[in-house]
This record gives C-alpha cells, structure tokens and sequence, in this order.
C-alpha cells in the first residue's frame, strides 16, 4: 500500500480532481484554526454516539503515531474533545482530528497547533458511557471512511482516498499536479478561451 506519508505533498483539490465529489467531505468540516497545515495520514476510525464521546477518548491512546482520527458522532449539541484531549493526541503524534462533530476549548487546541476539522465549537461536554467498537467504517461528512484510507485536509477540504486504491490515486493526482504547476499562466488562458469559447459555440451561444 502506498505510504501516507506521500500524500502530504498532494493538494485536496488534486485529488478531489481525481476521485470526484463523492470522496470530498461536505462544507460544514472545515478547519477551526487559520492558517492550519495541511495534514495526510491513514484514518483511524471512531462512531460516538450522540452526547457521548468515550470512543474518540479512547482512541487517543490506541490510534498510531501519524493516523488521522476520524470520527463520526451523534449530534453537535455536545463536545467530543477539549483541550487535554487534543494536547494528549498531539503528544502521541495523532495528524489530526476529523470530526463530523463540535469540540470546545478553541483557543486552547489553537496555541497547540493541533489540526482539527469539525463542525464548529460548543462549551457543553460529552459524557462518557457508549463502549462501540473502534476501526469500524463510519460515516463523516458525507464520505464513509474506514480505517487504512488515507485523508488528506486542509483549508481547501478533506478528501478520503480509499486504501485499495491509494497508489493509482497517488499516481493520477501527482501526474495532474505536476502538469499544472509546469504550466504558464498565459499557457492555462489561452487553453481555458479555447475551452469556454468551444463550449459556447456547440450550445449556440452568439454574444
């Protein structure tokens, strides 16, 4: 399988480019620092059931060094993590934290520098009291993530590459992405007038 590591060097728009919407996590999961990193790892995957968040707790200590907790939860009327947690997670090494969800303690998580993409910020905490299973697919912003699949995020998106499929995406998406950064401004203008004005003629367009 290929390295995640490699990943980092990919935009998500290269790689949305290559798997299509359906792979793209939704608007709502977004950075809740700026400027944030861009981060790649394999998932590891967590399901925390509404206003609760013992799972994302214990994963914290069994997830690997580089691994992208992702986390599908129930609700964001409670916090799935604070602080402490994101400092634990980012003392063992955790990428990040991908959240179909809220956290609290913004400002601290912030003078951490731990990358986090959820869906905002809440003060109330979770309980601690639904044991489910960890590394079972769950669902996060649309995308259904299971653990190995790469993810890659940062302030443009999250964009989930399925693990069977790591090293053709990595492949296409750098391919694409190396074309693009040699071409010239004027060379994509020139293409894109050529493109735009095609399309006008064959729909009938005359202005």
């Amino acid at each position: 399988m290929t390295d995640a590591r490699g990943f980092q060097a990919l935009s998500p728009t290269s790689l949305a480019d290559v798997l299509g919407r359906g792979q793209v996590m939704d608007i709502g999961i977004r950075p809740l620092w700026s400027p944030v990193p861009r981060v790649a790892g394999p998932a590891y995957t967590v399901r925390c059931p509404a206003g609760d968040n013992l799972m994302l707790h214990a994963a914290i200590h069994r997830a690997a060094p580089g691994s992208v907790i992702v986390v599908e939860a129930g609700d964001v009327d409670y916090a799935l993590a604070g602080g402490n947690v994101c400092a634990v997670a980012h003392r063992r090494g955790i990428a990040a934290f991908v959240l179909d969800g809220v956290i609290r303690d913004l400002a601290e998580v912030r003078e951490l520098g731990f990358p986090v993409f959820a869906r905002g910020v809440i003060p109330v905490p979770g309980t601690k009291a639904a044991a489910v299973p960890l590394n079972e697919p769950v669902r996060c912003g649309g995308v259904t993530v299971h653990t190995g699949d790469i993810v890659v995020a940062d302030e443009e998106g999250v964009v989930v590459t399925p693990a069977a499929r790591a090293g053709q995406v990595f492949a296409d998406a750098s391919a694409k992405q190396a074309k693009e950064e040699a071409e010239t401004l004027d060379d994509w203008a020139t293409a894109h007038r050529d493109k735009v004005e095609k399309i006008l003629r064959e729909q009938g367009f005359t202005g």
